[in-house]
């Protein structure tokens, strides 16, 4: 790729840790807490940033490495935030098979940015999903939470319109 990708630097929102420790301490009794943590903590601020790890290990008594595994090895996590729009494509079989990895390629290379990355202004994140259940009409994208069927690269790129 020939367009540079730069983690834009997450803006600190006052009073973060405080609430990533109230949001941890609320659900720290769940059998299996952490994964249902995190998954609060992205929802309220769209991803786990790296301090979070620290008070969420503290909250429930965890090595700060161990919640730092778990963060970085499920996909469904993002260290940093998306961008105002996400892309999700398909990269199950039945899409792969009716041409989700040429999709991708041209996502990729139009929007400047690869699989879990996001465009250097904030505006696009691409993302890869296996498997939206919609497998009869591959290659299947998701844009900004609508799911679509039969994506060529020329309907993904109206799709995208003015978010590039």
């Amino acid at each position: 790729m020939t367009s540079e990708v730069v983690a834009a630097a997450p803006v600190p929102v006052p009073g973060r840790a405080q609430r990533v420790r109230e949001i941890a301490e609320e659900l720290r009794g769940l059998r299996g807490a952490l994964i249902p943590i995190l998954h609060a903590v992205q929802e309220e601020f769209g991803y786990v940033d790296q301090p979070d790890v620290a008070v969420i290990a503290d909250v429930l008594n965890l090595a700060v490495a161990e919640v730092h595994g778990v963060v970085t090895f499920y996909k469904d996590f993002r260290r940093t935030a998306a961008g105002r729009t996400t892309v999700a494509i398909c990269q199950a079989e039945a899409c792969r098979a009716v041409g989700a990895v040429e999709l991708a390629d041209h996502a990729q290379r139009t929007v400047g940015c690869g699989f879990g990355e996001t465009t250097y202004d904030g505006r696009v994140s691409i993302e890869e999903i296996y498997c939206f259940g919609n497998c009869a009409l591959g290659p299947t994208v998701q844009v900004a939470g609508t799911l679509h069927g039969r994506v060529t690269p020329a309907r993904l790129d109206a799709l995208l319109g003015d978010a590039r």
